[in-house]
């Protein structure tokens, strides 16, 4: 593609945070302590989980970075920088959360396949620019359109990325051509994080943003946009990031009996406490993210203190300081996690426990087994948390 270059090898990686967890170094996919994921409402991009399955590409000049539109339409077009700037833009918290979240956790019951990723593999900012339904409309595909004149019903992503999973060939994922032309569903052709460009490790020059979906379908380093018949066929939409019962193992897997994940389930995690720390006995503050996909809003935050036996309801906030008002549209982005806190008198070594229920009453589950799968994705099972009690000093 002019103007940008997917490289053969890791020469020419982006700095990054001395702080980061690196689960991969080649291709780069690292996560931040989980402390720092609630010091703000939003993730600053140093901070923003990194997802990698290739070399960043590199953007020798971004005037001549575009981006081809086709497929099944009448009026392919290639749009440069500057076309998708003219369009109006839309600022939309949304937090992105890679599907491998806490699949280290899910490993401890049974041997799983992928990253290791601990609690961290979620960020929350404000992305910006245009919509992909004004971009749709650009080649004749109307708002609120499931099929086009010539029968594409879905919208196919390709990155300029190259990995090896597709061979050497580009990452690529798809969105029903229903929710691309959605204005509702806020799906962005993203330039912007939190104010700024995009970094390169986050999609730098321009990225797709699927809001309440698993990070995989939101594809960085935008190259191409395909109108198809069915679901994109590459690797990450038909042989990953499905969703299997325990029962399957790599010896009787059969991948075409399951749709592609798209939304991820409601989801919560203790991030100011490490797992088998030590505590002084007295008050102690939990705090944590609890976030659900589809543009579910959480409608509760349970925590207990003494393994599940007796609960407590967390505040949620997602502004600074302003209650979590889940049925106002003024209070609450519809897109983005939730903050919550309690604090809680503990006196003796105990497991602290925090499990979210979502605005459909969909309940986290309690036990990992029961959702155990062999690639390790979705685990949103009540997070559990191992303190040890400090004995006082008389």
């Amino acid at each position: 593609m002019p103007g940008i270059t997917g490289p053969s090898n890791y020469s020419a990686e982006p700095p990054r945070h001395s702080s980061l967890q690196i689960n991969s170094k080649e291709p780069f996919n690292a996560e931040p302590p989980r402390s720092a994921l609630i010091s703000s409402y939003l993730t600053p991009s140093d901070f923003f989980y990194k997802r990698n399955h290739g070399p960043i590409p590199v953007v020798d000049d971004v005037e001549r970075y575009c981006v081809s539109i086709s497929g099944l339409i009448e009026n392919p077009k290639q749009l440069f920088m500057k076309d998708i700037k003219m369009l109006p833009k839309y600022n939309v918290t949304a937090t992105l959360q890679c599907a491998g979240n806490r699949r280290t956790a899910m490993s401890k019951t049974k041997t799983v396949k992928g990253v290791g990723w601990d609690v961290s593999a979620i960020g929350n900012a404000v992305w910006g620019g245009a919509k992909l339904s004004d971009v749709l409309e650009l080649v004749g595909v109307p708002k609120l359109t499931r099929t086009t004149q010539f029968g594409g019903k879905h919208v196919e992503f390709v990155s300029i990325d190259k990995c090896k999973e597709e061979n050497g060939g580009p990452y690529k994922a798809s969105i029903p051509l229903s929710q691309a032309t959605n204005p509702e569903a806020d799906v962005l052709l993203a330039y912007e994080m939190n104010g700024e460009p995009l970094t390169r490790d986050h999609g730098y020059p321009l990225r797709v943003v699927v809001p309440g979906v698993i990070g995989a379908r939101s594809v960085k380093w935008l190259e191409a946009i395909n109108i198809i018949t069915e679901e994109c066929q590459g690797f990450f939409v038909q042989r990953d990031y499905k969703m299997f019962p325990p029962s399957v193992d790599w010896g009787n897997i059969n991948w075409s009996t399951r749709r592609p994940q798209m939304d991820f389930p409601v989801q919560c995690v203790i991030c100011s406490l490490e797992d088998m720390c030590t505590i002084k006995p007295g008050k102690v503050k939990i705090s944590g993210y609890a976030a659900s996909g589809g543009g579910r809003g959480i409608e509760r935050v349970d925590v207990s203190v003494d393994g599940g036996k007796t609960w407590m309801e967390a505040s949620r906030f997602q502004k600074s300081g302003i209650p979590y008002i889940p049925d106002d549209e003024n209070m609450s982005d519809k897109w983005a996690w939730v903050l919550f806190d309690v604090t809680a008198d503990i006196h003796h070594s105990t497991e602290i426990i925090a499990k979210a229920v979502d605005s459909a009453a969909n309940v986290q589950p309690e036990k990992v087994e029961d959702i155990w799968n062999l690639r390790g994705i979705l685990n949103n099972s009540w997070h559990r948390i191992q303190v040890q009690v400090a004995e006082s000093i008389s």
